[in-house]
């Protein structure tokens, strides 16, 4: 399958209707193994939504739901607005890049770009200038009488991004657009793949990632996906500051997870009381979640005393594992020229604003 056979009719150019996904209780199994479990997400127009999660959690399933790749056991899938579960893949307005990028050897770069209209029996007189429009948007202009060879990794999924957005697409799906690339060209193409949202603000996009940071730098808001179901969703900003589950702290951004019994007025964490924002009732058992760059070394508020496990230098940051009474701490601490190192006590400390307490157990496996 190539990226051009997921490509849909002409959706939301200027001027069109504008486009959206809802999922509404959808089910898809294989028999009796059930990958995605009674799905409910609203993507909205011109949102980019990223679905999130480990591989097998369901994310690539939504993403070829919407295609109309695998047909749901149950629920609708609604593309703006239009029940589109029963159509077939090129009636559902969509653009699509996959992470192989699937572009075809014996085709120019123009070529390529055009395959999309072309099959959709596009006039011929309006292919050129949709096919130039689509390369000076993704930066590949003057790649046009290439072939795939002999372009780069990122240069090859420039193109296959402008042959998803030459039909002018209502929704643009990216599963694993980046996976293949090095980290210099993944950081690259973030960029790129955001100055393309900022010009193209009315088309919705589903990007389908196990990479937490592709999640936080591009996405309007997060769906965090696990064994065959939805467990969170909001915006970066709120998953990370303020996480509702241990699954979705430990995922998105990485966390401290620290075992805490809740008292009035504080929590306490290895005989340790600590002060940190309300959220769990006093008497029980909480799990309290604090962020390695939060965590700073020396005396202050919410002191924790260890000894340090494990010193890891990372170029702008050294990451101190600390063992605090049986448990693990980590902090990311700026660049230090003393860093301490393994069996040296030590003092950490974080603001109470910089911790949240979640459920216990609360995440992956909950039903």
């Amino acid at each position: 399958m190539t990226a051009a056979d997921a490509d849909g009719t002409q959706g939301s150019a200027p001027g069109g209707t504008p486009g959206g996904i809802r999922f509404d209780g959808v089910t898809v199994a294989y028999g009796r193994s059930v990958v995605l479990d009674s799905f409910d997400l609203t993507v909205e127009p011109g949102e980019v939504m990223a679905l999130l999660g480990p591989s097998g959690s369901g994310k690539t399933t939504a993403l070829r739901a919407v295609a109309g790749f695998v047909q749901p056991v149950a629920g609708r899938v609604f593309i703006g607005g239009r029940d589109v579960t029963a159509l077939p893949p090129h009636r559902r307005g969509i653009g699509m890049v996959v992470q192989q990028y699937a572009l075809f050897p014996h085709m120019r770069v123009a070529d390529n770009v055009a395959f999309g209209l072309r099959a959709r029996k596009a006039p011929w007189a309006g292919i050129p200038a949709r096919v130039a429009e689509a390369l000076e948007m993704t930066g590949m202009a003057a790649y046009a009488r290439r072939y795939p060879r002999e372009l780069s990794g990122g240069q090859q999924q420039r193109v296959a991004i402008a042959r998803a957005l030459a039909i002018r697409p209502q929704v643009l799906l990216l599963d694993e657009p980046l996976s293949a690339l090095d980290a210099q060209l993944r950081s690259g193409m973030l960029g790129e793949l955001a100055r393309l949202h900022r010009e193209l603000p009315d088309v919705s996009v589903l990007y389908v990632t196990h990479d937490q940071v592709e999640a936080l730098t591009l996405a309007d808001r997060i769906a965090v996906m696990d064994r065959a179901r939805l467990r969170d969703c909001g915006t970066p900003q709120e998953l990370y500051r303020r996480p509702a589950t241990e699954f979705t702290a430990s995922f998105v951004g990485g966390a401290n997870l620290l075992p805490v019994a809740v008292e009035r007025g504080c929590v306490r964490f290895a005989g340790t009381p600590l002060t940190v924002a309300g959220g769990a009732v006093p008497g029980g058992s909480a799990t309290l979640c604090v962020r390695p760059h939060a965590v700073r070394l020396g005396d202050g508020p919410n002191a924790l005393r260890g000894v340090v496990r494990e010193t890891q230098w990372r170029g702008a940051t050294h990451r101190l594992s600390v063992d605090v009474g049986g448990h693990p701490v980590a902090a990311d601490l700026p660049d230090l020229r003393d860093a301490p190192g393994a069996g040296d006590a030590v003092v950490l400390h974080f603001a109470p604003e910089d911790a949240v307490l979640v459920p216990t157990g609360s995440g992956a496996g909950d039903e």
